[in-house]
């Protein structure tokens, strides 16, 4: 074990032709996940559609928003070009899976590039910005979700001004791109908003707004996981979490729980992260099985922080 871990830390644990295979590209892996996730938002869609008039609908939009924020792994695996074979459609569907959310994908790609590359380094890692909770106050907070859309409006009202000041990760030969990008996402959420609301007023409510807003909490509650009470260095076996859940979950968050695999080699698609995980599995610092236990810990740590 003790020769294994060494090979793993110097990046030797996978042999070059067993991670050529591990990294093979696929159109046909990704299109037929992007098929599912969106044949889940139609049926979601549905159970909103039959419910909708009586007070089942508030429930009935809870697995809909689920959908619709876990469209979050489509961006990230897209803004790694991992998701499809094509880079022109990673890029296609990176930017249009982050329109519900508010998610520009062109910013985003920029921000989770340097998350990678300084991964928990308070002062260069964006994601510790802000950082882990430190307050059971600032804890619920994070889970409420608040925190989240106050970044995504920020974010938007600073680039669409020009204002890259606070994002030093995006190379300045790069900020009109991303300004442009900006513009085109607010501009598509602005006008499905307006235009559904001509057809149906009550549509954007039910449909998009409110079941994005009820499911946030649970990506965020994911999130918080990744790498809260984890090391702060470099190593990503050590700073980086990866949760074992049911299969549901893994389909519907495109394998993004095996988290410490995909930060060790983010040039593995998500379909062939569970073959990693086999071999990465036994060498990771942080494999929970489930996400209550970790959010346990951090409320313990919470608790016993003076």
């Amino acid at each position: 074990m003790a020769e294994a871990d060494g090979k793993a830390r110097d990046g030797r644990l996978l042999a070059p032709d067993e991670l050529r295979a591990l990294t093979l590209r696929s159109n046909r892996h990704g299109a037929l996940r992007l098929a599912i996730h969106l044949g889940l938002i139609a049926a979601a869609a549905g159970l909103v559609t039959v419910t909708r008039g009586g007070w089942l609908v508030v429930p009935a939009m809870l697995p809909l928003g689920w959908f619709l924020v876990a469209l979050f792994a489509v961006v990230h695996e897209c803004v790694h070009y991992t998701a499809f074979r094509t880079r022109l459609v990673n890029d296609v569907a990176a930017w249009i899976a982050g329109v519900p959310s508010l998610l520009d994908a062109t910013f985003y790609r920029y921000f989770h590039y340097a998350h990678h590359r300084h991964c928990q380094d308070p002062a260069r890692d964006p994601e510790l910005t802000p950082p882990p909770p430190a307050t059971l106050g600032a804890y619920v907070r994070r889970m409420t979700a608040l925190a989240y859309w106050e970044a995504r409006l920020r974010n938007a009202w600073r680039v669409l001004r020009g204002d890259f000041a606070a994002y030093g990760f995006i190379p300045e030969r790069s900020r009109a791109a991303a300004r442009r990008s900006m513009v085109a996402t607010v501009l598509a959420a602005a006008v499905v908003l307006a235009g559904w609301s001509v057809l149906d007023p009550w549509g954007p409510l039910l449909y998009w707004i409110g079941p994005v807003v009820l499911a946030q909490p649970i990506l965020r509650a994911i999130l918080l996981t990744e790498h809260t009470l984890c090391s702060a260095d470099g190593d990503a076996f050590r700073n980086t979490r990866t949760t074992l859940v049911s299969w549901p979950v893994r389909l519907v968050h495109w394998n993004m729980p095996f988290h410490a695999e995909h930060h060790l080699y983010p040039s593995i698609p998500f379909h062939a992260l569970p073959a990693a995980h086999r071999r990465l599995g036994p060498h990771l610092a942080h494999v929970a099985h489930g996400y209550a236990g970790t959010h346990r810990a951090i409320l313990k740590d919470l608790a016993s922080t003076p």
